[in-house]
């Protein structure tokens, strides 16, 4: 049965919480971006004032064995600032029994990365590129076998489980779905859990009308299965970046050297007709910032989205596109963005992104519900200060992603039961 964090009662008990601590660090092994460590403290801390302890676990990079690069004691000391209290760190996530047993009231430990275990994944590692299929289905029930023991062994050191790490959520893995079982009536999301889940729910179960999503990014294929869940689902679609292109030629148009997948066009004719029979808006690209080549500083030159010239390539929104799109933006009362609409990583075509976040902005100063995801979205509204302007950015893009697939996200289910 699933608990709700604030309602719980953890004086005298040990909560074992699953954070994504997954941070960049750099070749001084200094973390570069801490938002993670920062955005799971509202329910580390709370655990500690209402009289628990706290058992941290998290994964770090992807490691395929013990490799000390991956090691989460490079961030002990920076846990322990932003905690308020000293940190502990168990330097094998498997053998922390004394540690756990001997945690007090308000004292934390680290446990150290989860996926230095190929149980933690449930796949197994270290086969040979000509293993028979028969060496791989033994080697799979081998792992899932000790991944039952590896389950328990976490589960042994607490009272009660608390999934805080949305950015895995989409993962089946052991400390993210699996050890739920261990915890039947003493299960619950963390805060960070509760607000993505609350902010996708506001999307996608309880959105006020008009309801616009913004879908960019390089690929169709990328996104395939979110255009085809939204498309049923909102009110006005816009899509834009190099994916926009595919569907630009689907409906005839020159794209010149634009990205795009041909093989991808009766899909995209499949959206648009589905799209159409809904009665939903599609907004693509009115006007396109072009380049010569994939460079920053290559000449740049404004072409109608579906006559550009044979040798130039589609690069960022125009103004006369991005002025559009913002009437529609403005005009809506629940907004989804997922994906830049130019190549964002060169900044002589980031200009489009970053007009959509300044968008989202003005749209939320003005009562429209707004929830951002994705990388390069989440970059920009960061980048132009507007992180704290918007309802809600979503640290989880892959787990956003899935959510607004339609799919059910197995760390989700496994609290919800």
């Amino acid at each position: 049965m699933q608990q709700f964090i604030d309602k719980y009662d953890f004086t005298g008990k040990k909560a074992i919480v699953r954070v994504d601590f997954n941070v960049p660090l750099n070749e001084k092994f200094e973390i570069t971006d801490d938002t993670r460590i920062r955005r799971a403290m509202p329910t580390l801390k709370k655990v500690l004032a209402s009289g628990g302890s706290v058992i941290i676990m998290s994964h770090l990079g992807r490691p395929k064995k013990v490799d000390p690069t991956f090691s989460l004691k490079h961030i002990v000391d920076h846990v322990s600032e932003c905690l308020g209290v000293p940190v502990q760190f168990a330097p094998d996530c498997q053998k922390a029994d004394e540690q756990a047993a001997a945690l007090k009231p308000g004292e934390a430990l680290l446990l150290e990365n989860l996926r230095f275990y190929a149980e933690e994944e449930g796949k197994p590692r270290g086969l040979k590129d000509d293993a028979t299929d028969e060496e791989k289905k033994a080697a799979k029930a081998a792992v899932k076998a000790s991944q039952k023991e590896f389950v328990k062994k976490l589960a042994s050191y607490a009272d009660c489980y608390i999934n805080d790490a949305f950015g895995t959520a989409h993962r089946a893995h052991a400390s993210t779905a699996l050890i739920a079982d261990y915890f039947p009536n003493d299960k619950m999301f963390g805060y960070l859990m509760e607000g993505e889940i609350k902010a996708i729910d506001n999307v996608l179960k309880h959105a006020e009308r008009p309801l616009t999503a913004i879908i960019g990014g390089s690929k169709v294929s990328s996104k395939l299965a979110v255009l085809k869940n939204l498309v049923g689902k909102v009110d006005n679609l816009i899509i834009g970046g190099g994916m926009g292109y595919t569907f630009i030629k689907a409906q005839g148009g020159k794209i010149g050297l634009s990205l795009h997948e041909d093989e991808l066009i009766p899909d995209a004719l499949e959206i648009l007709a589905t799209a159409k029979e809904k009665g939903v808006n599609v907004y693509l690209s009115i006007e396109t910032v072009a380049g010569q080549k994939f460079d920053n500083d290559t000449p740049q030159r404004i072409f109608k989205t579906n006559d550009i010239a044979d040798d130039w390539e589609g690069m960022d929104a125009a103004p006369v596109t991005l002025e559009s799109w913002k009437k529609v933006i403005l005009a809506s009362k629940t907004i989804l963005w997922n994906g830049p609409v130019g190549v964002f990583e060169l900044p002589n075509f980031a200009k489009g992104t970053l007009q959509i976040a300044e968008d989202l902005a003005e749209a939320t100063r003005n009562g429209a519900y707004t929830l951002v995801g994705g990388g390069d979205s989440v970059a920009a509204v960061t980048q132009m200060g507007y992180a704290d302007k918007v309802s809600y950015v979503s640290t989880g893009g892959g787990a956003m992603l899935e959510a607004i697939e339609g799919k059910e996200l197995p760390g989700v289910a496994a609290i919800r039961g």
